[in-house]
Parts: C-alpha cells; sequence; structure tokens
C-alpha cells in the first residue's frame, strides 16, 4: 500500500484571514501541517499572537501573526506586504475567512439597521475583495495561485439572518468572477460553504442552549446535527481537510466552484 495523496503543498506560502479562532484557526493548523508556512490575521492582537505560537510549536513550520482590520484597505495592503516579505517574495495561497460569525442583520425587516448591513459586506465582501486584490500580483507573477473564500450554507437558503445569506450569496459571484479574471495566470478561486461546524466555541455554546431549554447536551448536538445527510456535526478540521486539497495543486481541475463542506446539509439539489 502507499502512502495515500502527497497534497504537494510542502515549501508553499499561505495567509490565512480570521486565523486566530474556529474555522480559520483549523485551516492555518492543517495547511501547516501539510507543509505551509503561513501568515495569520486578524484584528486582536494577543489571540493572534497566542495561536501563531501554538501552531507554530505543534507544527514545526513557521506561522506569523500579523494584525489587520480587513475594512481598511490601507491596513491589507500592508499586511500582505509583509506577509510576502516574510516569505521571500511569495503569497501562494489566500484563505479568506474573516467574518462577524453569523452575521449581523437579523429578525424582521422592520428591525434591520443599515449600519449592520453595510459592516457585514465590509468586512466579509469587501475585506475578501481587499485581500483578494492585494495578493492576486504576486500569485500572477509566479503563474500559480490558490484563493479558497468561506462562505456559508446561508447563501442557499433564506432564514431570519439577512446579511448572512446576502454576503455568502453575494461572495458564490464574487468566486467565479475571480476565478475567471485571474485563471489565465494560474490562479483557481474556488468558495465552501461550512454548515454548523465544531470549533472551539461550540462546548460552552451548546451548554448554555442545553441549560436553557431544559435538555441535555447531546439532544442540542442531534438537533444541530439533524438538517444533515450525515447526522452528526462536521468538526473544523474536516472543514480544513475539504480547504487543504482546494489550495494544493492537486486540484487544478477545479476552479469557480461551490463545494458545501456541511455533512449534507438542506434538501435542494444543485445542477
Amino acid at each position: 500500500m502507499g502512502a495515500g495523496m502527497d497534497l504537494e503543498l510542502e515549501g508553499k506560502t499561505a495567509l490565512v484571514t480570521g486565523g486566530s479562532r474556529g474555522i480559520g484557526k483549523a485551516i492555518a493548523r492543517e495547511l501547516a501541517t501539510c507543509g505551509c508556512s503561513v501568515v495569520l490575521t486578524a484584528r486582536g492582537v494577543e489571540a493572534l499572537d497566542l495561536t501563531a505560537r501554538e501552531l507554530g510549536q505543534e507544527t514545526g513550520q513557521q506561522v506569523t501573526g500579523v494584525p489587520c482590520d480587513l475594512t481598511s484597505t490601507e491596513e491589507v495592503e500592508r499586511m500582505v506586504e509583509e506577509a510576502a516579505n516574510l516569505f521571500g517574495g511569495r503569497i501562494d495561497i489566500l484563505v479568506n475567512n474573516a467574518a462577524a460569525p453569523g452575521g449581523l442583520a437579523r429578525g424582521p425587516l422592520s428591525s434591520i439597521k443599515d449600519e449592520d448591513v453595510l459592516n457585514d459586506l465590509n468586512t466579509k465582501v469587501m475585506g475578501y475583495l481587499r485581500c483578494a486584490r492585494a495578493v492576486a500580483p504576486y500569485m500572477v507573477r509566479h503563474n500559480w495561485g490558490r484563493i479558497i473564500n468561506i462562505g456559508g450554507t446561508s447563501a442557499r437558503r433564506a432564514s431570519g439572518n439577512l446579511s448572512a445569506g446576502v454576503r455568502n450569496a453575494g461572495l458564490v459571484n464574487f468566486t467565479k468572477y475571480l476565478a475567471e479574471d485571474l485563471g489565465p495566470s494560474g490562479v483557481t478561486v474556488n468558495i465552501v460553504h461550512p454548515g454548523a461546524t465544531r470549533t472551539e466555541r461550540s462546548a460552552p455554546m451548546y451548554q448554555e442552549q442545553a441549560r436553557q431549554q431544559g435538555i441535555t447536551v447531546e439532544e442540542v448536538e442531534a438537533r444541530v446535527a439533524s438538517g444533515n445527510s450525515t447526522k452528526r456535526i462536521v468538526d473544523a478540521r474536516e472543514l480544513a481537510y475539504v480547504v487543504a486539497f482546494l489550495a494544493s495543486p492537486r486540484s487544478i481541475a477545479i476552479s469557480g466552484e461551490v463545494i458545501s463542506a456541511s455533512g449534507g446539509a438542506g434538501q435542494a439539489v444543485f445542477h
């Protein structure tokens, strides 16, 4: 038996936004485990430094935190330049992940505030745009690159959360635009939709829901998983496996595509 598929990520360089916790941290860990040097970015300096140190020690790879507010074009351009300098002028992989979890504008139409929607779009859609625009010249120069946008299954259903659905649906179109624009330069671009995903935030959240509803944590988790084909909650590291494949040279046949890594959430059929 062989050793299985080598993702050929050894020596690649990656930038992961929203990388200090949750899904971003899991993706950064997997990329580093596969041999990438990684720059993490987020707003919170302390959490960023702790995560960079933890992942560096765990994987033996260069993992560096560079703080950045993705709502500022100037800060994004400075951060990307700093990241590229750390990597000898290369950024091979961009994972756009930073966002307010779940979206800010929720509830009935009468309660929706303009500033909540605009803040959500500024962080997630515009933030992804700023990062892609700043990173693209490095990828084009080397005729190789991978951009993975992290969206969300709210792109595929209407719910009580307006801005989450709007931002994620918009990112699908943005992903295809980038794929068409950068494809001739050897860059592929795809979007991954997480559903309910187990991160370090999950246990306290499920415990609180169980307390409020007077049921067990296991019952809460079963409800969360009930809409998935697999009837289990996807772990952040399992989502990271999908992203690592898309970040690799092996994924060359896939670009401009939407991949749901939710364990089969929903019953809609997509052609």
